[in-house]
């Protein structure tokens, strides 16, 4: 499972609000992708996209009233990650805690396994 922070939660739905109104979609249709790609200075990438496919070869999670997809081979490195929001003075962003890196770069965006 992926878990979101209350939040990372409601900076998702804030993003989903925002870019269905710009995009004229259904708020209610898209959804949260989460993975992994190869590359960065740890190895691995993290990637979070919005979507309104819905995949079904996908791991689905709903978490604080979010919908989650994350593609099976992504779940393996991510199964038990806890993705949060911060905003404070030195900056504003995504944080990923994820139990299954050996090791993170300083930017937290990569890591490896």
């Amino acid at each position: 499972m992926i878990n979101l922070t209350e939040a990372a939660a409601t900076e998702i739905k804030s993003i989903i609000t925002n870019h269905a109104s710009e995009n004229a979609l259904d708020p209610n249709a898209l959804r949260l992708r989460v993975g992994v790609r190869g590359g960065g200075c740890g190895g691995f990438s993290y990637i979070l996209d919005l979507t309104d496919v819905d995949d079904e070869t996908c791991e689905r999670f709903e978490v604080n009233g979010v919908t989650i997809l994350c593609d099976p081979k992504s779940h393996l490195y991510l199964d038990g990650t806890t993705i949060d929001f911060r905003n404070e003075v030195m900056g504003r962003g995504f944080t990923f805690n994820n139990p299954n890196a050996t090791s993170s770069c300083g930017c937290g965006s990569s890591f490896s396994a």
